[in-house]
């Protein structure tokens, strides 16, 4: 029986994990591409040979490699952040090029953190304003990287991925903690923006994408109604019946970031970002909305 295939490189993560079950039970075969063997169908990236044969037939290739950005941006984690993402997509890339039956679709994370922090209006595709900075930085090379290959036989869509919502890791867990242990307030002054896209939604984008065979480039990848820090720890503490929320200050945010080995910039930067493209095409959110968003993934 031959099998529909799929491949997801830096797949071991949540999101990967997520698109894994869900082509699974649509009869796909997935195969990861990583440097930890996590599941029985996973490549490593130094088999050059075997990444070849891996994507050489596939219907969709997604790149969701790269090291995580929660960390302390030190200049050995400043190197790790970029490399991880630039050289696998050139990897990735080159892969292509050696196949004879090129995937149709190559769909590659990009960030929403790509344009300028902003209070004052959205960016979308057509007006965004890109940023500056070293989170800016990555991800324009990032996507450099993803568009310097000029393919012919392979769709090419870079995806401007705002946070993930999902029940089984990203920015929602540590957020659902600081919530249940009182610590749920504003981070900051509350205002900045809270770009974000349910798990999900993320899933049948990609799905949405495969079936319009004429769509390509970049997409912003977040919910029409994005909302502010204040009425996202709002939102959590309604739906964990937490009875209070002590705000944090920015002083305070900076001094816990150390503790923690993070950056500040991953609260406080406002990430205002609407899917004008896909809404454009005809693409419907199936939570377009927080409070749903909220009610499906705290339920789990």
């Amino acid at each position: 029986m031959t099998h529909k295939k799929i491949v997801i490189a830096g797949g071991t993560g949540f999101i990967g994990d997520y698109l894994t079950q869900k082509f699974e039970a649509q009869g796909y075969q997935v195969f990861i591409i990583s440097r930890k063997q996590k599941y029985k169908n996973t490549i490593t990236w130094e088999n050059k040979t075997k990444l070849v044969e891996t994507i050489n037939g596939a219907e969709i290739l997604i790149n969701l490699a790269g090291k995580s950005v929660d960390c302390r941006y030190t200049k050995s984690n400043k190197k790790k952040i970029k490399n991880s993402r630039v050289d696998t997509t050139r990897a990735l890339g080159q892969a292509i090029v050696l196949c004879q039956q090129p995937p149709r679709l190559w769909i590659n994370s990009s960030t929403a953190t790509i344009y300028r922090h902003a209070e004052d209006r959205p960016m979308t595709e057509s007006d965004g304003e890109i940023g500056s900075g070293f989170s800016v930085e990555v991800a324009k090379a990032w996507e450099q990287a993803f568009f310097d290959f000029k393919l012919r036989h392979s769709r090419q869509v870079a995806l401007r991925i705002a946070i993930v919502l999902g029940d089984k890791g990203g920015a929602l867990r540590p957020l659902k903690t600081l919530t249940k242990l009182g610590l749920g307030g504003k981070q900051g002054n509350g205002k900045q923006v809270f770009s974000w896209i349910h798990i999900e939604d993320l899933y049948q984008i990609i799905l949405f994408l495969q079936k319009n065979e004429k769509l390509k480039g970049i997409f912003n990848c977040s919910t029409p109604n994005p909302v502010t820090n204040s009425e996202l720890m709002n939102a959590l503490r309604e739906k964990l019946k937490a009875l209070f929320g002590i705000p944090s200050p920015v002083w305070l945010l900076k001094f816990g970031a150390i503790l923690i080995r993070t950056e500040v910039e991953l609260i406080l930067k406002s990430r205002w970002v609407l899917p004008e493209r896909l809404l454009q095409e005809g693409f419907t959110f199936t939570y377009p909305n927080l409070n749903d968003a909220l009610e499906d993934i705290l339920k789990k």
